[in-house]
């Protein structure tokens, strides 16, 4: 898909040298748009693998039916966002690709933003960090809203844009990882830091919606 979206969307990056090469590292994005998921990867020489919301998984019907063998076929892995087990065990899908030394993108919102804002981060991505010992790559997606907001399917034409951070290190720590609540809210937290100093987006404390509202 890479020269068909750079070619025609010309997306402008910046920062590629800060994901590694090789290993594992999980690339910790803001989420604005269905399209953050075509975008971010087709930038990267490597593959990367996305922890993405069941619901994408599970529609009905014809366009249910395509967005699931899209997400299927672009290594996508569906996260359950209910909580307990089953979120844990989405988890640690994503685990799985971490210690393989793959590149794993993760949206902390847990959704996409109903309003341009970047709003708090679960603490999934701390608990990944730590379980993994992997860098966390802060990542902006930038005017990917404007191609393609929420309820439009086919994307407008228009550049977008692409910036990855410095790397975050937590260091290996798995027991922290499986219960050290204070310490997973602040490191999810310096994570989001990172990522509004590179989006410049508006900071909300506070989760977002899981179902935005429906366009005007």
């Amino acid at each position: 898909m890479a020269p068909v979206t750079n070619g025609v969307f010309r997306p402008w990056v910046k920062g590629k040298s800060n994901v590694p090469a090789e290993g594992g590292a999980i690339l910790a994005s803001n989420h604005l748009s269905f399209s953050d998921s075509i975008f971010l990867p087709t930038q990267l020489s490597r593959q990367v693998h996305f922890l993405a919301k069941t619901e994408y998984f599970n529609g009905n019907g014809p366009r249910g039916w395509l967005t699931r063998k899209f997400f299927e076929h672009t290594n996508q892995l569906p996260m359950d966002r209910s909580g307990g087990q089953a979120s844990l065990d989405s988890l640690h899908a994503g685990l799985q690709v971490l210690r393989e030394g793959a590149l794993l993108g993760i949206y902390p919102e847990g959704t996409r933003s109903p309003d341009g804002r970047l709003y708090r981060g679960r603490i999934g991505v701390a608990k990944l960090a730590l379980a993994a010992g992997v860098p966390v790559i802060p990542v902006a997606m930038i005017g990917t809203d404007r191609v393609q907001p929420i309820g439009r399917t086919l994307p407008k034409i228009r550049r977008v844009g692409v910036i990855f951070g410095e790397p975050l290190h937590f260091g290996h720590d798995p027991e922290a990882a499986s219960g050290h609540h204070h310490q997973l809210r602040e490191i999810t937290d310096e994570v989001m830091d990172a990522i509004r100093r590179l989006s410049g987006q508006v900071y909300v404390n506070t989760y977002a919606p899981k179902k935005a509202p429906k366009p005007n």
